[in-house]
């Protein structure tokens, strides 16, 4: 703005030296009416340039406080949004801290497994088809048991969540330590899957199944991917390993089950009623044909009645022309 001054300044300068050269030409002198001319049109025109540039500068500055107002609006907008953001880390930060010290802890992490299996039966079956801590006859306290019809049975669901030598199996940073953790991992899985089958199958009393329930799908993976040997000694002890979307899927599949059972229930009971139903039509049936009985005795004697009636009728008529008869041979006597 100051350099748009100097030099609206130096071009007002050069208009009067070009004025004065003018004058000079004419080789007339300058009057004091002519420089206060030339002066008052000079004013007159840097006064219109300055207030031009004033409001040039004006709008400038206007546009300049809106565009500012506008950022800064954004830039509160962003941090409320990395405020939130940050709250919200916290708490996540928070809650698996929270859910570290869970796992952390075997007593806790059970019960952790325990409530996931709880949760996924409740969600999936209805309350009549199963039971949590049910106590068996040879006082073992199952996590489950689902009242399954036979076959196959009460089938049992164990959880266990054999974590620790996972993780150790799964942090090892030597060749070494992979295996010797790797093993340890399976021999906590196998020992689980030998109490399962001896604690929670029992003959005459519970299916010859058993489902053994891993609340991680991480660890549910690593024994399918590198313990195979794991797999088929849980088949042979007729003990099978389950993860949260396997075991959905299989409660989705007993739901059906469950499902069929009813119909077959509500089948039996309409075909009951449809025995005794048909007893009731043949009762009908022989009460409607002792009343046809009854109602064609009654109709023959409502035809033996007609018959009599017809004949005191007849009688009547021929003592009526009778009487007729003589009352006309007396008129004529």
């Amino acid at each position: 703005m100051l350099s748009e001054i100097l030099i609206l300044g130096v071009v007002v300068i050069i208009a009067i030296t070009v004025f004065a050269l003018i004058l000079g030409r004419r080789q007339q002198p300058l009057t004091s009416t002519d420089i206060a001319t030339l002066f008052q049109t000079h004013q007159q025109l840097m006064s219109e340039q300055l207030l031009k540039q004033e409001r040039v500068l004006r709008d400038a500055l206007l546009k300049q406080d809106q565009s500012t107002v506008g950022h800064l609006g954004q830039l509160k907008e962003r941090i409320a949004v990395i405020d939130h953001a940050q709250k919200n880390i916290t708490q996540l930060s928070t809650e698996v801290t929270g859910l570290r010290n869970v796992l952390d802890n075997k007593q806790a992490r059970g019960t952790f497994g325990e409530l996931r299996l709880e949760t996924l039966v409740q969600d999936a079956l209805p309350p009549d088809a199963y039971k949590f801590q049910a106590t068996l006859s040879n006082g073992r306290r199952a996590d489950c048991l689902l009242h399954l019809p036979n076959p196959p049975g009460p089938t049992v669901i164990d959880s266990k969540f054999p974590l620790e030598s996972y993780r150790l199996a799964a942090t090892a940073t030597t060749e070494d330590e992979k295996k010797r953790h790797s093993k340890q991992f399976s021999g906590h899985v196998a020992t689980h899957i030998e109490a399962i089958a001896t604690r929670y199958i029992i003959p005459g009393e519970t299916s010859e199944n058993a489902l053994m329930f891993i609340p991680a799908e991480s660890i549910y993976a690593q024994i399918h991917c590198d313990h195979q040997d794991l797999v088929k000694i849980a088949y042979r002890k007729r003990v099978y390993i389950v993860s949260p979307s396997t075991l959905w899927a299989t409660l989705n599949t007993i739901t059906a089950i469950f499902r069929d059972v009813k119909m077959r229930e509500q089948a039996d009971i309409i075909q009951q009623e449809v025995l005794a139903m048909m007893t009731d039509v043949q009762r009908l049936d022989t009460r409607i044909a002792s009343l046809q009985k009854n109602y064609d005795a009654m109709a023959e004697d409502f035809r033996r009645i007609r018959i009599s009636t017809d004949k005191i009728i007849r009688r009547a008529s021929s003592i009526d022309a009778l009487e007729l008869a003589d009352d006309t041979d007396e008129h004529y006597k």
